[in-house]
């Protein structure tokens, strides 16, 4: 090769190219993490509001200051991260000189999709609200707009978002973001992520129930809480789920009541991320149990809650996490490189699981969340004894009633399909699931175990052996369509799986057939198909019955015909 000035100026460029990418490494993870067929990917992610009209002593410096602080303690320990800021926010010039300071690569700022009124104005739009910032869904989410009014609110922020840092947004999130908007920000602004609020019921009047656990999904171009099966049918943007739910005490928190309660992550809560407790105990959780795929949290804040209320908090959290990555236990990144991770790694959406082997102190709990493109199923272990909390199937052509129309209420709701609801269909003194039963002289009793064990089967698969009290083994397959559920030969009782509710509760169920329960839930109809084992109504007065054939149940999910 001819040495050439043009040569030279190329190897120079390289050079520093690389240069710089392993100096973000560095700062960002001190080492390379080594390949890890399951990582374990935290994303410190603070989303800030100009002002917060429910709490007078909340001011505006407040607020401002709450980031300077989120700032000093990530640059203490050396942690990156993104800062999602809301447009009253963005157009902030203390924000805009505070975020454009960061370390490029070690820091990411996007957008936090919820709708102030200067952003509504000068979209050209009337501004319906109470306050600058109302939290209502037709007022402060795009769930309250038309699809028309959306696009003008998407430009006026990337418009204004480029003109302030030279680039566009490439991460957008909210507690919930509609399909259109999704689908419109990816098609002319090329976001490559997004991530929305965790599972609950009623809280702050949001209810988004049955969806992808944790981790990551492509949303269906028609709903963005349902993930799709089909690459033509998504949205190529991944959505991941916030706030560190706890996989144990989340999903319960709350039976009974219109309003479920909290217990995650976040470092506000005294029994949660504020505890720490809980989150040793959740960290050691994340990063020792088996997972399936990846396992995620985020990490961090919303600067409403104010710096004395997450200083505690954050000050356990942030060192342990530099802890881990310093170990290399998790990976620290930006919610921008994790989406574009998630992007080159996975087609559609992939299947994941989040594990607990052992509880809290005190608490003998044990829990899996599996999650596919298909369907999610939880099983809890108490007491001994195994209840499938949870079964929620997934459907593409389920729309969201928000693509097409603006909402008109004050609340927000987003469901997937229920066949186990193990919090709706309870009461306080009936909680509902699927349970293992066995025939004891005539009566039906729970059948006890020891502690499962949990394996991952290749790249979609988990395995459950659990280990009975009399003898014999209960092993459990997941795959990404199929629920396999079997007993070995050393079993030597009549056993199955009995559907409990709570008297009153209104379940989607038609009708059952022996190979098929028929389902119906928000004008649209699916099935539970049984393709061993036999389905019933016993006279027990449970919803339904499981019965083995051959001493084994199979369950098909991924087939979505309607009945």
């Amino acid at each position: 090769m001819i040495f050439t000035k043009a040569n030279a100026a190329c190897k120079f460029i390289f050079c520093t190219l690389f240069i710089s990418m392993a100096i973000t490494a560095l700062a960002q993870n001190k080492k390379p993490i080594p390949a890890d067929s399951t990582p374990r990917i935290v994303n410190i992610v603070n989303f800030i509001r100009l002002l917060e009209p429910r709490d007078p002593a909340i001011t505006e410096d407040v607020l401002y200051q709450t980031v300077v602080k989120q700032v000093e303690i990530m640059k203490k320990y050396h942690l990156g991260g993104t800062f999602l800021l809301q447009y009253d926010a963005l157009m902030d010039k203390r924000y805009q000189k505070l975020l454009a300071s960061l370390p490029k690569g070690m820091f990411e700022i996007g957008a936090w999709w919820e709708i102030p009124q200067p952003m509504v104005e000068n979209a050209g739009l009337k501004w319906r609200g109470r306050y600058p910032w109302d939290w209502r869904a037709n007022i402060g989410f795009s769930t309250g707009y038309t699809p028309k009014e959306r696009e003008k609110l998407i430009d006026v922020y990337f418009r204004d978002f480029k003109k302030i840092f030279g680039y566009y947004p490439q991460s957008v999130a909210s507690w919930f973001i509609d399909a259109y908007s999704i689908n419109y920000m990816y098609q002319k602004y090329h976001i490559v992520a997004s991530a929305n609020c965790k599972d609950q019921y009623g809280t702050d009047g949001y209810t988004l129930w049955g969806g992808y656990w944790n981790q990551a999904y492509y949303p269906s171009k028609i709903n963005s809480y349902m993930p799709a099966q089909h690459a033509q049918n998504q949205i190529p943007v991944p959505i991941f789920r916030m706030l560190g739910s706890d996989p144990v005490r989340q999903y319960d928190n709350g039976l009974g009541t219109t309003r479920q309660r909290v217990v995650t992550l976040e470092p506000v809560y005294k029994f949660g991320g504020g505890d720490s407790t809980w989150v040793n105990w959740f960290f050691k959780s994340f990063t020792d149990d088996p997972s399936l795929g990846f396992n995620y949290t985020q990490a961090g804040q919303e600067n409403s809650f104010t710096w004395d209320a997450m200083a505690k908090g954050l000050e356990m959290q942030m060192p342990l996490i530099a802890k881990l990555r310093d170990e290399h236990k998790v990976r620290v990144e930006t919610l921008e490189q994790s989406g574009r991770w998630f992007k080159k790694k996975y087609p559609v959406t992939p299947a994941t699981s989040f594990t607990v082997s052992n509880d809290i102190p005190g608490s003998d709990l044990k829990t899996v969340w599996y999650n596919s493109r298909f369907y999610r199923i939880n099983m809890l272990w108490e007491d001994g004894s195994l209840r499938i909390r949870d079964i929620h199937l997934f459907d593409e052509k389920f729309p969201s009633v928000y693509e097409t129309k603006a909402a008109t209420s004050n609340e927000c709701t987003f469901f997937t399909l229920p066949v186990v609801d193990g919090y709706i269909w309870s009461k306080p003194d009936h909680i509902a699931g699927l349970r293992l039963k066995k025939m004891v002289d005539g009566k039906e009793v729970l059948v006890k175990g020891y502690s499962p064990v949990f394996t991952n089967t290749g790249k979609s698969g988990m395995h459950i052996s659990w280990r009975l009290n009399e003898g014999g083994m209960l092993e459990i397959d997941l795959t990404e369509k199929q629920i396999k559920i079997y007993m070995d030969n050393k079993a030597s009782y009549n056993w199955c799986l009995d559907m409990d509710v709570a008297p009153g509760a209104a379940t989607p169920y038609i009708n059952i057939n022996p190979k098929q329960l028929n389902c119906r839930f928000e004008n649209t109809n699916y099935k539970l198909k049984a393709l061993q084992g036999t389905l019933s109504k016993p006279a027990n007065g449970s919803a339904w019955r499981l019965t083995p054939e051959g001493d084994a149940i199979v369950l098909d999910l991924g087939n979505l015909t309607r009945p």
